[in-house]
């Protein structure tokens, strides 16, 4: 993510009008646009690996499978946004007034990069935790075999769970599903130091 547009505060409507124009996806929060940048490589290849373990393992069940593209609706404290994955759990429950948001995510995955890392751990996940529905949530290394899990045990209270090394398996507990972290990161070609040192980072 980078910078807002401009100090300007939007509406809702402002930027619902704004964006379903627009080619690039935006990030809306409390009255700030942000442009969301694209991914690199590793992550757009570990979001298509853990949307296609999810959507082949719940296949014939209740649920949908969303990538990348699929708006969420967090009314406190207002914030649209675009996760990485999302399970949802059928029906899907949709913003007022629109059919192309929705607003109850059963599980969450984001894919962290070094300009979106603190912000998904800190300032988005206290905004998700504020979702009824939102039960579990990934935060997944994409420059080295590491995931984050985060399963919510009751009201106010969350289990953390952390996985290293390709060997290891996450198990969401909300949904009848396991992935080992090999086939999480296949096809992911971890940065060596040099290459971290000399390519720009990109989300």
């Amino acid at each position: 993510m980078i910078s807002t547009l401009s100090q300007h505060q939007y509406t809702v409507d402002e930027y619902l009008t704004q964006e379903t124009q627009s080619e690039e996806r935006h990030e809306y929060l409390n009255g700030e646009i942000t442009p969301m940048t694209g991914g690199t490589p590793n992550h757009n290849q570990i979001n298509l690996n853990l949307a296609g373990s999810l959507n082949f393992a719940l296949r014939r069940q209740p649920y949908q499978v969303f990538i990348t593209d699929q708006r969420l609706w967090i009314p406190e404290p207002k914030i649209y946004t675009y996760p990485d994955v999302m399970v949802v759990r059928q029906p899907l429950e949709l913003h007022t007034g629109r059919n192309d948001t929705i607003t109850n995510p059963l599980m969450i995955a984001e894919v962290l990069s070094q300009s979106t890392r603190s912000y998904d751990k800190d300032r988005k996940f206290k905004a998700y935790r504020t979702i009824d529905s939102f039960q579990e949530y990934l935060l997944i290394d994409q420059y080295q075999a590491h995931v984050e899990h985060y399963t919510k045990t009751e009201e106010q209270a969350w289990l953390f769970r952390e996985y290293d090394g390709l060997e290891a398996t996450v198990s969401l507990q909300a949904l009848e599903f396991t992935l080992q972290l090999a086939d999480l990161y296949d096809k992911v070609e971890f940065p060596t130091e040099e290459r971290e040192t000399a390519q720009p980072e990109q989300d």
